[in-house]
């Protein structure tokens, strides 16, 4: 693998909180750095990862897919990428707990680009990113399993905040004990589009490219605020 690519994951302990509209955000606001984007999906027993659909597939077969979105317009997350500014958007579908056999040709497909974000917590365990980022929302108790095994590893939080009160879940406990340890926690509204210019400028400090001086001390304040 090109050794100066410079991975970005977004992931999130449960399924429609944003994550998206992060990776979306941060590639609408870095033009400049040409994103290759991807999105991973893992299905559950009986569904394809060829065409996402009903399949009585044997678990050796149709382990992977990995299509390249073309247009802007059709309303997939992928499309969503592309809309935002990236140059090209991958969709990764896979059997559940079996990324594994997608990684050769997912390596192969983002090797000789030089600023990646993909949009899972699953790939922490085999590709270790620049920057990795996990969505939370305290209003949602539901905790998917892959975002609690990779929960500490994050180098940063991007809080969404509803407008509700929040729940002493899992997931707020979590999140408390990792703010003990001084990891930058961002809180975002959903009229923000789920994105601030303190975390364009985290991001951009991680990746060594433009991040304006202060740019640690807006993160310590923001964490503050979570």
């Amino acid at each position: 693998m090109k050794t100066d690519m410079k991975l970005v994951m977004v992931g999130g302990h449960t399924r429609n909180i944003g994550k998206t509209s992060v990776v979306e955000g941060i590639i609408r606001r870095t033009p400049e750095l040409n994103w290759t984007a991807a999105k991973i999906t893992q299905f559950g027993h009986g569904v394809c990862s060829v065409n996402g659909e009903a399949c009585g597939c044997a678990v050796s077969e149709h382990q992977y897919s990995i299509t390249e979105e073309r247009h802007r317009d059709t309303g997939t997350d992928t499309a969503r990428f592309l809309a935002a500014g990236a140059t090209r958007s991958l969709w990764v579908r896979t059997k559940q707990g079996e990324l594994i056999t997608a990684l050769p040709e997912l390596k192969k497909q983002i090797e000789e680009h030089e600023f990646v974000i993909v949009e899972s917590n699953s790939l922490r365990r085999f590709m270790n990113p620049a920057l990795y980022i996990q969505v939370i929302d305290n209003t949602n108790p539901d905790f998917k399993l892959s975002s609690k095994q990779f929960f500490d590893l994050s180098d940063a939080y991007v809080l969404v905040n509803r407008g509700e009160e929040s729940t002493v879940s899992e997931n707020a406990i979590l999140l408390a004990r990792e703010l003990r340890r001084n990891k930058p926690c961002f809180t975002v509204n959903e009229e923000d589009r789920f994105i601030s210019e303190e975390i364009i400028e985290f991001v951009r400090s991680k990746l060594d490219f433009g991040a304006q001086d202060g740019v640690q001390d807006g993160a310590r304040r923001v964490q503050q605020a979570c």
